[in-house]
């Protein structure tokens, strides 16, 4: 096989390509990304070359939850600029999906000097496991794909039959092509959990919610005009949301909409939305969230009204004795663990400021804004439930909303307002269809929770949800997409893990992430745009975004 059929791409474009890299990396740029040296003056406007090659809508696959419109100029096999949505003129009800300068560079990871380009194997690696010490430190082998696919399937067969089907470890959401091919092939130990809802990924099944964690309670982006004051507590679109939540944002600024931001830096999304900000000490906002709701307590009266009771006891049950659930014990409500009345710890303002840094006048300033503007938009990111015991955070940060009735009416609102959904929250206007495969139902029903990984590893036991712990030999780890050894808790004691007793891992990937370095086997896989194509949805709840083929695989990878 010649080497432009391995990788789609000829030797004229290959250096018509690097060329082009080269010239590009050579070029003066200013913080503002334009030459540093202008161009001289012209006498006559001088017209723009015609765009030579083709415009293709291409694929982002950035997990930041923007969605947005992505295209390459593709000549002579090479992808020689990107731009973004110029297909409708920009306007607030009807903006274009522009893409960040992330996805606007996707190129250089797809054509990078670090994609994997064969099969590779560990060269101290044997049946068994060999050295595995010097996983993440050994050197690679390269082999053919028939020698790659007979190992992984020879220790498949061998680790599961000695050990069982639940010494294989296959990491990752359910659902993937390969997770459906060892569910037919026995099934697999799996996981579960999150990095980035943090205490929103369950919680909200306590406070009634039927949409989920991350559409729980915001309105959508027209809505977000009519709100007079937002609050952004641990939300920072403008960083962690890419797409266009930021300018949604800036819709209700102009609107008249005054901003207040909760969080231990002083944002980009602060500083654009000019918003009132109060430096809160890390992991603390549960406390902050308590201090408020007692000072609504105290300050609120018939002259001064700062609580929806009306809300409260239409909406809610047990916030104080009075509309507690039947059979529950009358003190166990919440207006009282707030006042300390059965405790004798009063969750006070200043007590509060004692916590979170920010004084206990600042904590009844904000009470009487939340509590006393009639429309507040209460919006909070993932990030202050990424704790130990986040849930109190999450139901102290919902209640809030329910004490002050900001939820489910115009221009009020409360809840997780990040990803996808940030600034444009509500029902999916338009979704994709299924892609008609068949469901391989997994017949091993342990999974791991992410924080209990490597005890998996290392103690030989976890805890399994509503059993207690449960004894786990994992014997092999097979990694479909993700990035399990570095995004997940502990990398060193993971590290530990993988050096240990594991007899063989395998990764499937693009790049040589840390599971692949620290792997035995490395199956190299394409990325999106050396697929036939694909639908990015449901991350943009108004468009749906159609992604098509660019390049064919490079080098010898193999689609996933």
């Amino acid at each position: 096989m010649s080497d432009r059929q391995k990788t789609g791409v000829t030797r004229r474009s290959f250096l018509k390509w690097t060329s082009a890299a080269s010239a590009m990396a050579a070029l003066p740029l200013s913080r503002q990304l334009h030459a540093a040296t202008p161009a001289p003056a012209q006498t006559t406007p001088a017209a723009a070359p015609a765009a030579k090659g083709q415009w293709k809508p291409v694929a982002c696959w950035h997990n930041c939850g923007g969605r947005c419109v992505n295209k390459a100029l593709v000549a002579d096999g090479v992808v020689v600029r990107q731009k973004t949505d110029d297909v409708v003129a920009d306007s607030p009800d009807f903006p274009q999906q522009r893409g960040c300068l992330r996805g606007r560079s996707q190129r250089k990871q797809v054509f990078g000097a670090d994609r994997l380009k064969y099969p590779m194997k560990r060269k101290n690696w044997a049946p068994g496991g060999g050295d595995k010490t010097l996983r993440g430190r050994d050197q690679w082998v390269r082999i053919s794909w028939d020698e790659a696919l007979d190992i992984v399937a020879s220790e498949t067969k061998r680790i599961t039959g000695q050990y069982g089907n639940e010494s294989l470890w296959v990491t990752g959401g359910n659902g993937t092509d390969f997770q459906s091919v060892f569910s037919a092939a026995g099934g697999f130990t799996g996981d579960w959990g999150t990095t980035s809802w943090g205490a929103w990924f369950e919680t909200p099944a306590h406070l009634g919610l039927l949409e989920g964690f991350y559409t729980f309670g915001t309105n959508d982006r027209f809505d977000m005009r009519n709100s007079q004051l937002i609050v952004m507590w641990g939300a920072n679109p403008a960083w962690s949301s890419p797409g266009s939540p930021t300018y949604n944002y800036y819709q209700a600024k102009k609107a008249g909409a005054r901003f207040i931001s909760i969080d231990p830096s002083y944002t980009a999304t602060a500083e654009l939305m000019d918003a009132d900000w109060y430096p809160i000490n890390p992991g603390t906002d549960h406390a902050l969230a308590l201090g408020i709701m007692h000072a609504l307590l105290e300050m609120d009266s018939p002259e001064n009204p700062l609580i929806d009771w009306e809300f409260l006891r239409r909406c809610t049950v047990g916030f104080d004795e009075s509309n507690m659930p039947a059979g529950a014990d009358p003190k166990k409500n919440f207006k009282d663990y707030l006042l300390g009345t059965y405790t004798g710890k009063p969750t006070t303002p200043e007590w509060a400021a004692d916590i979170c840094g920010i004084s206990a006048s600042e904590i009844r300033s904000l009470a009487r804004q939340i509590g006393g503007t009639q429309r507040v938009a209460l919006l909070t990111g993932w990030a202050p439930a990424r704790i130990h015991n986040g849930e109190g955070w999450v139901q102290a940060f919902s209640t809030l909303g329910f004490m002050t009735g900001h939820m489910g009416r115009p221009g009020r609102m409360t809840g997780a307002c990040c990803h996808y959904a940030a600034g444009n929250n509500g029902t999916r206007l338009v979704m994709a269809g299924a892609n008609g495969l068949p469901a391989v139902k997994n017949p091993v029903t342990l999974k791991i929770n992410h924080n209990e990984l490597n005890r998996a590893l290392l103690e030989k036991k976890f805890r399994q949800r509503g059993v207690g712990d449960v004894d786990a030999n994992i014997q092999m780890i097979f990694h479909p997409f993700n990035a399990t050894l570095q995004t997940r808790a502990n990398i060193m004691q993971g590290i530990e893990a993988y050096r240990s007793g594991v007899e063989f891992i395998a990764t499937a990937a693009y790049v040589p992430h840390t599971c692949a370095k620290y792997s035995d086997v490395i199956l190299p896989v394409t990325t999106e745009w050396e697929r036939e194509g694909t639908i990015l949805n449901p991350s943009n709840r108004e468009v749906i975004i159609a992604a098509v083929n660019v390049t064919q695989p490079l080098y010898e990878a193999k689609s996933d």
